[in-house]
């Protein structure tokens, strides 16, 4: 599956402010990056060394009190997707080293909060049958209504409110699957399917030896979606970041097929 993405950015900013974005495409096996470009206008860059699954970063000091950005690629996606219930989950003892850490609580999924529910709701599953339950326990509780949630929702203020966007989805499903005992990790990217079209945002939970892609909004699927970063939650892969106040004047993302 090859996907092209197209980005547009204006944004208002503090005077010499400068911008941490996360939007390139992350290089790995599942997804080959085919080509790609950055600009922007009256702009200095700085790329940071890529960090893992932090995704690459670029610092842009615009000289300015604007930030005009373009990003586009070329994505070729190789990603298996087998049936979630026919994987297994593994035992903690058993885990990765680095792997162990996604099995932990985070400012936006404070998964230690649900192991009452998630024992009493899904304690008769393991492995990808639990996680599927999981996902689709999501899907028909919560409502998609933009606007509904801000940067400081956490999964808890979902599960009260049962509304949100991809980022509360994601937040909430990492929240349950790590009281589960299967590490998660929160992950922004893009797809053709969002609606309306943004950045995206779903979780990975690593089953049978490897990360497995799941949307608990249904908007993508392991082979339409793109990964951009992944994190503990929404707080470590934020598209951009400032140090003061930025306001948006223009955001389009266009993603599309071949």
């Amino acid at each position: 599956m090859i996907l092209t993405i197209d980005v547009t950015m204006q944004y208002t900013l503090e005077p010499g402010d400068p911008v941490l974005l996360t939007v390139a495409v992350l290089p790995s096996d599942t997804q080959t990056i085919l080509s790609t470009a950055f600009q922007a206008q009256s702009a200095r860059l700085h790329w940071l060394d890529q960090a893992g699954s932090a995704g690459q970063r670029v610092w842009v000091m615009s000289e300015g009190a604007q930030l005009m950005a373009q990003y586009s690629a070329r994505v070729a996606i190789d990603r298996p997707a087998p049936p979630l219930t026919s994987l297994a989950a593994e035992q903690m003892h058993a885990l990765p080293t680095d792997v162990l850490a996604w099995l932990r609580p985070s400012v936006f999924c404070p998964s230690d909060r649900f192991e009452p529910f998630v024992q009493t709701e899904f304690g008769h599953l393991q492995g990808g049958a639990m996680i599927a339950a999981m996902r689709d326990w999501v899907a028909r509780s919560l409502r998609y209504v933009p606007g509904a949630s801000d940067a400081g929702t956490n999964a808890l203020d979902t599960f009260v409110t049962r509304q949100g966007v991809c980022r509360d989805y994601a937040h909430l499903l990492c929240a349950f699957a790590r009281a589960g005992g299967v590490p998660a990790r929160y992950v922004s990217g893009y797809s053709p399917g969002v609606t309306p079209p943004d950045f995206h945002a779903c979780a990975e939970v690593w089953l049978d030896g490897g990360w497995q892609l799941v949307d608990p909004t249904g908007m993508s699927t392991p082979d339409t979606f793109v990964v951009i970063a992944a994190g503990r939650d929404a707080s470590d892969v934020a598209f951009m970041e400032t140090a003061g106040m930025a306001s948006v004047m223009f955001q389009d993302v266009r993603v599309g097929w071949g």
